[in-house]
C-alpha cells in the first residue's frame, strides 16, 4: 500500500501548521514581531513574571530556544529582567509598556489568520474542528 499524504493526519497537520505560521508571521511582521516572540508573549499576557524555565514549560519549547527569544525580545524592550522574589537564583520575565501595548494589534492579527484559516467552515464546523485538534493533542501528550 503506498502512502497517501493527503489521507495522513501527521501530514496534513504539519502542512496546515506551516501555512498558518506563515500567516501569522506575515500580519505580525509589521508589529515588529517574530512567531516566537509572539508565543512568549502569549504566555507572559496571562501571566506576567514568569521565569525562563516556566515559559519552557509552558510552552513546550527547548531551553536554549527561549534563553535565544527572551535575549531577542529584551533587546527589542519587550521584556526586562527581574530578581525572582522567591528565588534570588532566578529571575522573572515582566513585560514592558510596549509589550503591553502590542497585546491588542498582535492578537487581532493572530484572530485574523485564524478566520481566514476557517474560512469556509459554519460555527458548527469550526466548533467540531476545534474540539476534534484538542482531542488529537491530548492523545499525543498522553502518549
Amino acid at each position: 500500500m503506498t502512502f497517501q499524504k493527503e489521507r495522513s493526519a501527521g501530514f496534513l497537520a504539519n502542512h496546515m501548521a506551516r501555512l498558518f505560521a506563515n500567516g501569522l508571521q506575515q500580519r505580525i511582521r509589521p508589529l515588529g514581531l517574530a512567531p516566537a516572540q509572539f508565543m512568549t508573549l502569549l504566555a507572559l499576557w496571562d501571566e506576567d513574571g514568569l521565569t525562563q524555565r516556566e515559559l519552557v514549560q509552558r510552552l513546550n519549547v527547548e531551553q536554549a530556544t527561549m534563553a535565544n527569544t527572551l535575549i531577542r525580545m529584551e533587546r527589542d524592550g519587550l521584556i526586562e529582567r527581574r530578581l525572582h522574589p522567591e528565588d534570588g537564583r532566578s529571575q522573572s520575565i515582566h513585560l514592558t509598556a510596549k509589550a503591553v501595548g502590542l497585546r491588542e494589534p498582535a492578537t487581532q492579527a493572530a484572530r485574523s489568520q485564524n478566520e481566514v484559516a476557517l474560512t469556509g467552515f459554519s460555527e458548527d464546523e469550526r466548533l467540531v474542528f476545534l474540539d476534534l485538534m484538542r482531542r488529537a493533542i491530548a492523545s499525543m501528550q498522553a502518549g
